[in-house]
């Protein structure tokens, strides 16, 4: 990928930049998994989506050499880079709990929760409450993933949750009629939607107070230099023009981007 970089190394030219506790040329490896427009496997195994283009700007400013990319699951994201499998992860929601487990760095994106149902939405679904006060809807989540607790939270049942692996199952699942919607971020569902006529995306609020969920990239904690190095990049060049119209081409906008910006 060609970037940009004019304006964006400011944050580590100077002598006590935190480049100084890593060096520059290094090899970085990151975890992602399958979940457009964040990230996903495009043709040609080449690794594509928003957050894989934030990285390759920001990791490249700061002089990493070379990029490798991991894919794996939900549930293998943290303890893989806590294991050090790899050194970062894409970009997921933070939350207390995990925040036990790893370092996150300052906030990507901001985030609201929705579901994907069947064009028409038969059954009405518009919330996890709904979901409960339906009685028999199938309410497809990824294990691991905030959608699952705050389905929870909300008082779905067990008998109504349906795991998969990964956004494909789930989708798939769906076109098949095995369950009735499948919990996922808003902006992500609308990709669904569009490369699927049959299903439409319902958007709603992640969090039980109405308040949308931040994302991003987490490290282990002991990598802290790696985390000093991005965090500044990520200081100066979110919300840049540069930033904003990268993100734009995958459907992220201001709604997204303000509110961890500001």
């Amino acid at each position: 990928m060609e970037t940009n970089n004019s304006g964006l190394i400011s944050s580590i030219t100077s002598e006590h930049s935190p480049l100084k506790a890593w060096s520059k040329g290094t090899k970085l490896r990151i975890a992602y998994i399958e979940e457009p427009p964040f990230y996903w496997t495009g043709e040609n195994h080449v690794v594509k989506g928003a957050d894989i283009e934030l990285a390759e700007v920001v990791l490249r400013a700061i002089g990493v050499s070379s990029i490798e990319y991991q894919l794996t699951t939900f549930e293998e994201l943290l303890p893989g880079v806590q294991a050090g499998r790899w050194d970062m992860n894409v970009p997921i929601f933070v939350t207390a709990e995990r925040a036990k487990n790893v370092a996150f760095s300052v906030p990507v994106w901001s985030l609201g929760d929705g579901f994907v149902v069947q064009q028409g939405n038969p059954k009405e679904l518009t919330s996890y409450e709904a979901v409960v006060k339906s009685g028999d809807a199938l309410l497809g989540v990824i294990p691991g993933q905030v959608q699952l607790d705050a389905a929870k939270l909300a008082g779905v049942s067990d008998s109504q949750i349906v795991m998969f692996n990964n956004q494909p199952e789930a989708v798939a699942a769906l076109l098949a009629g095995k369950i009735d919607a499948f919990a996922a971020t808003a902006i992500g569902n609308r990709g669904i939607a569009t490369a699927n006529p049959k299903l439409q995306a319902i958007p709603h609020k992640t969090s039980k107070d109405g308040k949308a969920l931040s994302g991003a990239f987490s490290f282990s904690k002991s990598n802290h230099g790696l985390l000093q190095a991005v965090n500044a990049q990520l200081r100066e060049y979110l919300g840049s023009s540069d930033h904003r119209e990268r993100m734009a081409k995958y459907g992220i906008t201001e709604t997204e981007i303000d509110s961890v910006v500001a």
